[in-house]
């Protein structure tokens, strides 16, 4: 990972965003010597693959069955 100075970032953004394009690097922004942000390759995420937390979670109920009279909260 090379680190740029937000002043150079500035002035070579059209480079750095070819360089990022090209080799898939990753640029440290830095500002005064202290991390602000990193430029890199945007990736596709696959929408279809399920998040590992949302696999993890189990519904011990059936949620397609119908509510009963006791089920609903009280009319006020």
């Amino acid at each position: 990972m090379k680190s740029v100075n937000v002043h150079e970032a500035k002035t070579k953004l059209s480079a750095l965003l070819a360089e990022v394009e090209r080799t898939g690097e990753v640029f440290l922004i830095c500002r005064n010597g202290a991390p602000v942000a990193e430029l890199s390759p945007h990736r596709h995420r696959d929408r279809l693959r399920p998040h590992p937390v949302m696999s993890r979670i189990r519904i011990r109920y059936d949620p397609t069955q119908p509510l009963g009279e006791s089920d609903w909260p009280e009319a006020e």
